[in-house]
């Protein structure tokens, strides 16, 4: 095999899988938040699993970066392993349209299309324009690189008796199919190799059914090597997706006579033969395995078993496989973990609570501890969303997580007045200093104002309720009406020697704390606001 001929089958796979890439991305870019919404209407059904999964890979050309995004959502606790495996099912069925794309012979075209989408992509006025001149691209290269395959293949066919043994031995095929695709992580360039392979001569369909095979199970691979720094969820949903393939193509193997008649009879063209046989190995197996979904499940929990692990402090959501699989995936990520580090927040919030009315020194390390969790939390988060700042998001999606990245220090300030408010209930109880009845109800009502605006603010974030966002911004006017009153009234009883003058100095620095976590409570409920309003004006 000459240089030139090496270079040109790497050239036209290189061709071949960025036609893929870029092309994925355009229909991404062109979805935008739609995906975010697909993926969140996700239920527990298995069908619709595989509804959600074939119609997202579809988008994204690609059924490995699926696979990846649904192993990470079981990891983040987004998703139930169930439903993982309906999606993993979906994605599977939606990684053959590529292989029907490329089976049509209209590589004659795919000149003329890159330079009608080029004329798009750089004179195009708007970024839907651009987008799909982008796509328009990507479709064209994905046929120049099919082509210049098949041509650098093209010497091979006086040598076709290298090939022939796959025909004989379908095992053999199985495992080159696999290992080739383990390593170019592509099932949708190996299939197009087989197909280029095949229109050549060199592969007869007895021959490139086994390797197609194998080129289903090699795609696993990735989301294996994905999950392997996530939770034990993680692994069970990237198992499954093994699993699902391995034994299909057991029972494809054991009828593989009958299955080889049923996709002959499908097409006159050998291309369109593998494709279509990829298609139904797929939907097929996906049919088979659909009814017992409930106990593939469990098969999967006793192969690779729970350990009964508890979630650690720290980020549940954030997965760095997402950033680069689906980045509006990991913006709603983002989200996600915003809310737990606002639950985090007012938990503490509600500790300072009990400490003060129930006289609890043993809340105070518990306080602490949070406020460490929730410095770690945001440093985590921040870092995150500024690695995903550097992907290209849709605009909306950009938009969105600016927006989240201020609101993680609103949230962050709270955490720290919390911690402001248990010092200064330490350093109540180390210097006994009481205080009144009158102030110790004036404290019961600010805090629970306060709490409300809080819990409100973080249902607003989760839920993205605007209705809640008014009560908010509602609350927060009272809470600076209040520490205003409630300020001249513990000065009036001062003046009357009812107080003392250091629980005076602790209850003016409480209310000063309490008020300030208003502010950053309506900070909160304000920027789903402004996001909601800019999806609005898209």
């Amino acid at each position: 095999m000459s240089t030139s001929v090496i270079f040109n089958l790497l050239g036209g796979l290189g061709l071949f899988l960025y036609g893929i890439k870029i092309m994925g991305e355009a229909l991404q870019d062109l979805a935008g938040d739609r995906m975010r919404k697909l993926i969140a209407a996700l239920t527990s059904t298995p069908f619709k699993g595989v509804l959600v999964g074939t119609l997202v890979t579809m988008l994204i050309q690609s059924s490995s970066a699926t696979t990846v995004m649904a192993t990470s959502f079981v990891h983040a606790g987004l998703m139930t392993l169930k439903q993982a495996i309906g999606v993993i099912m979906g994605a599977a069925i939606g990684t053959t349209i590529t292989a029907q794309i490329i089976a049509f012979k209209i590589s004659a075209f795919a000149m003329p299309l890159i330079g009608v989408g080029m004329v798009f992509a750089v004179f195009g006025k708007t970024k839907r324009q651009k987008y799909i001149g982008n796509g328009i691209v990507g479709f064209g290269l994905l046929f120049v690189g099919m082509k210049t395959m098949e041509h650098a293949m093209y010497f091979l066919r006086d040598h076709q008796g290298l090939f022939l043994a796959f025909s004989h031995n379908p095992i053999l095929g199985v495992i080159a199919g696999t290992a080739l695709t383990m390593v170019v992580q592509s099932s949708s360039a190996t299939v197009g190799l087989t197909m280029a392979m095949a229109s050549q001569g060199l592969l007869p369909l007895e021959a490139a059914i086994p390797i197609l095979f194998g080129d289903n199970i090699g795609t696993t691979i990735t989301a294996v090597l994905a999950s392997l720094g996530l939770n034990r969820s993680a692994k069970q949903a990237a198992f499954a997706h093994v699993f699902f393939k391995v034994i299909g193509v057991v029972i494809f193997l054991s009828i593989l006579p009958f299955f080889l008649k049923i996709v002959a009879m499908s097409s006159h063209d050998i291309s369109r033969q593998i494709a279509n046989a990829h298609t139904m190995f797929n939907v097929m197996n996906t049919m088979i395995f659909l009814p017992f979904t409930g106990l593939f499940e469990k098969f999967v929990r006793k192969v690779v078993p729970d350990t009964g692990e508890v979630m650690q402090m720290g980020p549940r959501f954030l997965d760095r496989n997402l950033i680069t699989a689906s980045p509006v995936a990991a913006v709603e990520a983002v989200r996600k973990e915003m809310v737990r580090l606002g639950l985090l927040v007012k938990d503490m919030l509600q500790d300072v609570f009990k400490a003060f009315i129930e006289e609890d020194a043993k809340v105070i390390n518990q306080v602490l501890q949070a406020e460490r969790c929730v410095n770690e939390l945001t440093r985590e988060i921040t870092a995150y969303s500024t690695e995903l700042m550097q992907e290209a998001l849709p605009p909306v999606q950009s938009k969105s997580l600016s927006f989240y990245v201020n609101g993680i220090g609103d949230l962050e300030r709270i955490g720290d007045h919390a911690e402001n408010l248990i010092e200064l209930f330490e350093y109540k109880i180390e210097n006994k200093i009481v205080f009144s009845e009158q102030a110790i109800k004036e404290f019961k009502d600010m805090m629970k104002i306060v709490l409300d605006a809080v819990t409100l603010s973080v249902e607003t974030l989760e839920n993205v309720d605007l209705s809640k966002v008014e009560k908010v911004l509602w609350l927060e006017v009272e809470i600076d009406k209040m520490e205003r009153h409630l300020r001249k009234r513990h000065i009036e009883r001062l003046n009357e020697g009812v107080c003392q003058p250091s629980a005076a100095v602790v209850f003016m620095d409480i209310l000063s704390n309490l008020e300030r976590v208003g502010d950053h409570a309506h900070n909160v409920a304000l920027l789903v606001k402004d996001i909601e309003q800019a999806r609005n004006e898209e």
